[in-house]
């Protein structure tokens, strides 16, 4: 408490001090010499200005009349994103920008405020440096920011106080999201280049079906009138057409709503200001540039600013920034410029988004809703989808289909004409509407060849197969905001992963340590290990030891405990305390925070400081009635050692350390700094007297002297668990992982390759330089880059683009503000549902609900079980359609009467409704280990492969020439215009499609179509539903169906019959695909379907290595190395890469502890 009150009291002194002189010096001695700051004078301050470097935009002066202040919110913003400390300097500092912004840094806002006066750059004057208010006008921090009875404002209430500023500024909201209604998003579904012409085929039909069914009725036998039917396909497919329209854009709609109630959160909440010298609280809302805004632990920066004054106030910029350690926050004065050398440096700017983690202060707002850096970055999220890999392919196939189905249809036309007019040389007919009718009746036949062409099942498949899959995918911990992203996932070729809350947990964890000397620990020790496991601390160590331990951490701490969001206890306060706390109550027995801290009362404190690299405090302990005080420090390990003669033992209390025993604890602490972890000593001393009552000056170097080592732990923030795992299932699949991080490189190293991410090969860089390559370059280094370590979130967003630009289909996962570009530039986003910011989850694609990478293998699974069942399906249903309109065209050109042999309603049970049953039993097989054991597709891989062509058309084939058997030859001995023969032929057709539904659930080689057959209850209950349809549609269909009863006979043909579709299937994968290479006529055809033997020949001799787009790139003998590494950069030879660039170990900085 006195140290604080000490701080305030030098801060005050250092404000009061300051002078417009020394602050114009001081400024000039920095090399300023843009910025001109005379001292002022009391007879012409008007005539003070400001010089400005013309060259910077930042530094010109505005010209709008309607802006009485001196900055743009750009020029404000140009603060902030990067970090720019000289700009700062420029704008006369942190005064200089108050007195642009009409603001007071100590007595806040005043409401219903007019500003008469205009202020630009150039009227800044050395008053802008002039901090000389009265000490006794300002209101202590500590009062201020924790004793405070602060009056409330609501955002209602504050509407219209600060016009002014709203209009130049902008209020702390961003603009509303327009979200798609639903009847939006069926517009969008309808842009599907299917459903187009599914829509036109449904039309044609339709009204080609009503002229049919009022303007030709039929007759049977009898002479009754047939009910006319014709209408019904048109008006089925318009059915179909909506149900796939209202199943995708409901599914959209309801996974939006549901995000939203997953990510709802109370906006608005109450912060504590100062506005007319009172401290108030505000609504986030009503916060305005120039506002005075108070910070303590545990706040979420709702603002950009910069900082005025505080105590000690670190900020843990990881979910805006990506950088892991807390930042420090100081006067702009003492600030030094930025150093890439080091990290984590001192800075006075405050980013919003960011977390206070420990100290408290105030600071001045400079930006707010979308000019904040929190605003920016939720408004680049705002971008509409791209279309996926699978979209484009299947929009490439319907403009196949629909391009062959109209040649068909012309083809009919052509020969159906030159059929009918041939025919006029026995008569040509009088009567014009005889020959009408004739047209009509052809153009009919040409109708249905086109509309038979279509696959109407396709869109729904697609559909179901997506639907199925992501309600599934819930179960499996991931939730799927854009329907599409589950099939694009499946053919992810690369993965760019954040470190920190992604791979890791985010939570600095005690995993190993030593007590005393005697007593290593763990956390999972191997079997032959001497080591304690963690979890049995409490069993192994003697409880005495132990309960030293808790009180050290306990009473040497600034970290305190409070409900988190989920209303559970948590430590609040600097990683590396709240990381000793966690350890102390979840495996030493630790008794309560507060029952520990009260038992022992503080004597006296010493803060950390990064000059003694330790913090001390001193308790006072009260034991049988005698009275001792203790002084418990923690700090840098091998600075501690230094300090320490004693070493705790259980038995004999402390014991001296001898050499011996302290090169084994710095042989510990270098083992422990080799694992990259953070060594922290603890160790104390006791003294019967407290020789140093009263005084308010007590030497540090006296107390913390002679001390007895208790513990020497190792911190790190561990991986999550599977990720290990998971990342190896990746490189199974062909996935190829990279870890994109603003760590340092040392850091980032040891943790890529805990989880396998760094191998052997490998290439780590750094942001700025990766940043800086010239494209070739870059290309070059993209195939073997593992780590990019120190990266911006532009980096991450450069990574995506250019690999997407190479052809990769790239998958990014974050849980920080800083990921929500990167997420929102890839094929899929990956953001954590448990620790994801609000951004994160806005910009991605797929929710991990249990925060696990591990939960990624499964989303890919799912996501390559979908494409699988998309192609399944379109083996399934192309043969129906090539079938079909091969059967209708030829049974339309020899029928007398140009009658098909199969009717628009029967052709409609088989597209439709069976198709549609078809998509839901080969949807819903669940995904097999199989599946991450290939590599992914790339985007130009066909989607139709040659083996499916080849059982497409071997089917087909089979049952063309089987229907033709059937209703051409004399085998059944009845007439071709038989109605029974008609059944029969229908029959065949029909259990040719379901025993091939079987033969389909196979789209490769493999021959065993039953495997896992009894894992899909659906396809099973689906397969017996169709035979149960077609038998009552035969038996019971009649006029409508234009069918008849058939005998067992008929019956047994015809299942047996399509049986054989299913032994058919198993030779046509014997047949090897090479035997049809000659049907390829193309080269570069013939590759993308069969592959390169030549190119697989010589990769498979000489190195190789993973390539952006999923191919390969060879190496030639050429290779420069990069030094320190031992990685060598093997290239062809017409690239040329700098080494100075590319070398990893160069740049390698290590981190603050080691630096300790």
């Amino acid at each position: 408490m006195s140290d604080l009150n000490n701080n305030k009291s030098e801060s005050s002194s250092h404000h009061g001090n300051a002078s417009p002189a020394h602050d114009g010096a001081d400024t000039q001695s920095q090399g300023l010499s843009t910025l001109a700051l005379p001292t002022a004078t009391a007879t012409s301050s008007s005539s003070s200005h400001v010089g400005v470097d013309m060259s910077n935009e930042y530094l010109q002066p505005h010209s709008d009349p309607s802006n009485p202040f001196a900055f743009t919110p750009t020029q404000l913003s140009a603060l902030m994103d990067p970090k720019n400390l000289e700009l700062l300097r420029q704008f006369g500092g942190l005064q200089g920008v108050a007195k642009g912004l009409h603001a007071n840094t100590s007595r806040g806002l005043t409401p219903h405020e007019k500003i008469g006066s205009t202020i630009t750059l150039n009227d800044l004057s050395s008053l802008a440096e002039d901090e000389t208010e009265d000490p006794a006008q300002k209101t202590p921090l500590r009062s201020q920011t924790m004793f405070s009875s602060a009056t409330h404002t609501s955002a209602e209430s504050s509407k219209g106080t600060f016009p002014q500023r709203v209009a130049v500024f902008g209020a702390n909201v961003l603009p509303r999201a327009e979200s798609k209604n639903i009847f939006q998003l069926m517009w969008m579904a309808m842009k599907d280049k299917t459903l187009i012409l599914l829509t036109a085929a449904a039309v044609i039909s339709l009204a080609v079906g009503l002229y049919e069914d009022i303007g030709m009725p039929k007759y049977d036998a009898q002479g009754n009138r047939i009910p006319g039917v014709e209408w019904v396909e048109g008006v089925a497919i318009i059915v179909a057409v909506l149900i796939v329209v209202l199943v995708g854009s409901v599914n959209d709609f309801q996974k939006e709503r549901q995000f939203r109630k997953l990510n709802a959160k109370k906006e608005d909440r109450e912060l504590k200001a100062t506005r007319e010298g009172m401290v108030c609280m505000i609504s986030i809302h009503d916060i305005q540039v120039g506002d005075i805004l108070h910070l303590e632990p545990g706040d979420i920066v709702a603002a950009d600013g910069i900082f005025i004054e505080g105590h000690n106030l670190k900020c843990d910029e990881s979910a805006a920034t990506g950088e892991s350690d807390a930042v420090r926050k100081q006067s702009w004065k003492i600030c030094q410029p930025p150093n890439a050398e080091k990290r984590s440096q001192p800075d006075p700017f405050i980013l919003s988004g960011s977390k206070i983690v420990e100290g408290v202060g105030t600071y001045l707002v400079t930006g707010v809703g979308i000019h904040s850096y929190h605003g920016r970055t939720m408004m680049s999220l705002r971008s509409e989808a791209e279309s996926t890999p699978l979209q484009e392919k299947l929009n490439r196939l319907a403009s196949m289909i629909a391009k062959l189905g109209s040649a068909a249809g012309l083809l009919m036309l052509v020969v159906l004409l030159i059929r009918y007019f041939v025919n006029w040389r026995y008569g040509i007919p009088t009567v014009a509407t005889q020959i009408v009718m004739e047209l009509m009746k052809i153009l009919i036949v040409v109708v249905t060849i086109v509309v038979v062409a279509v696959p109407e099942g396709l869109p729904l498949a697609v559909t179901l197969a997506l639907a199925y899959a992501t309600s599934r995918m819930i179960k499996d911990n991931n939730l799927v905001r854009v329907l599409a992203a589950c099939e694009t996932m499946g053919n992810a070729t690369t993965i760019c992963s954040d470190k920190t809350g992604t791979l890791t947990q985010n939570r600095m964890t005690v995993v190993a340590g030593v007590l005393g000397m005697s007593y290593r620990f763990k956390h999972a020790p191997e079997d032959n290990s001497k080591s304690i496991n963690i979890e049995e601390l409490t069993t192994a160590v003697p409880e005495k030891l132990l309960q030293l331990l808790n009180e050290s951490v306990a009473v040497n701490t600034t970290a305190f405990e409070a409900a988190d969001d989920n209303g559970q206890e948590s430590f609040v306060g600097n990683k590396t305390e709240t990381a000793l706390l966690s350890f102390t109550r979840d495996h030493t027995g630790a008794e309560n925070l507060g029952s520990l801290r009260a038992a022992n009362p503080v004597e006296q404190a010493f803060p950390f400081s990064s000059e003694r690299k330790s913090m001390t405090t001193v308790v006072r302990v009260v034991r049988d009635n005698a009275t001792f005080w203790r002084a418990h420090v923690k700090g840098a390990s091998e600075i501690l050692l230094e300090r320490c003669t004693m070493y705790q033992t259980e038995q004999q209390g402390p014991q001296p350390i001898r050499e011996g025993d302290r090169r084994k604890l710095e042989e510990l602490i270098q083992h422990y700094a080799s694992q990259s972890l953070r060594t922290i000593g603890i160790a104390y001393r006791e003294f019967d007297e407290w020789p140093y009552q009263g005084q308010e000056e007590v030497p540090y170097d006296e107390v913390a002297t002679g001390l007895t080592l208790l513990a020497i732990v190792g911190i790190e923030d561990p991986l999550r668990p599977g990720v290990k795992e998971a990342v190896q299932a990746c490189r199974s699949a062909g996935v190829f992982v990279r870890m994109v991080t603003g760590d340092n490189v040392t850091t980032a190293k040891s943790i890529a390759k805990q989880c396998g991410i760094y191998t052997t090969g490998g290439l780590v860089m750094e942001g700025p330089v990766f940043r800086n390559l010239p494209p070739h370059e870059l290309d070059a280094i993209l195939p073997r880059l593992q780590v990019l370590a120190r990266s911006s979130p532009q980096d991450k967003r450069i990574l995506v683009s250019r690999l997407r630009d190479l052809g990769d289909i790239v998958a990014v996962t974050g849980d920080g503000t800083n990921d929500g570009p990167a997420l929102k530039a890839a094929d899929v986003g990956f953001s954590m549902g448990i620790a994801g910011t609000e951004v994160a989850k806005e910009a991605s694609s797929i929710i991990l609900m249990d925060d696990n990478f591990s939960s990624i293998v499964k989303a890919i699974a799912w996501g390559r079980c979908v494409n699988d069942a998309v192609k399944k399906f379109l083996q399934f249903q192309i043969t129906v359609n090539i079938t079909a309109v091969i059967l209708t065209f030829m049974s339309s050109v020899i029928s007398s009467s140009q009658k098909s042999v199969l009717t628009a309603v029967q052709l409609l049970w088989v597209n439709l409704i069976m198709d549609t049953f078809a998509a839901l039993a080969l949807a819903t097989d669940p995904p097999s280990p199989e599946l991450l054991e290939r590599a992914p597709e790339p985007r130009s891989s066909p989607l139709i492969t040659f083996k499916m062509w080849k059982m497409i058309i071997g089917q087909s084939i089979f049952q063309i020439i089987v229907t033709c058997v059937l209703l051409y030859s004399s085998i059944l001995n009845l007439p071709t215009e038989s109605d029974t023969l008609q059944t029969v032929v229908f029959n065949t057709f029909v259990f040719c499609q379901i025993f091939n539904e079987i033969n389909c659930r196979r789209i490769d080689s493999h021959l065993n179509i039953f495997k896992r057959l009894w894992h899909n209850k659906f396809f099973i209950f689906i397969f017996f539903l169709c035979i149960g349809g077609q038998a009552i549609i035969v038996n019971f269909g009649g006029s409508a169906f234009q069918v008849t009863s058939i005998n067992g006979v008929h019956w047994a043909i015809s299942i047996v019959v399509g049986l054989l579709a299913i032994p058919i299937g198993a030779i046509i994968r014997l047949l090897p695909d090479r035997l049809f290479a000659f049907i390829l006529i193309r080269k570069s055809t013939r590759d993308r379907y069969l592959g390169n033997t030549d190119n697989a020949n010589r990769i498979s001799k000489i190195p190789s290595m993973y390539m952006a787009g999923g191919s390969r790139w060879s190496t030639s003998s050429r290779t420069k190395p990069c030094h320190g590494d031992g990685i060598e950069i093997q290239m062809l030879p017409t690239v040329i890469v700098d080494t100075q660039h590319i070398d990893a170990s160069k740049h390698d900085i290590p981190s603050e502890q080691q630096k300790q």
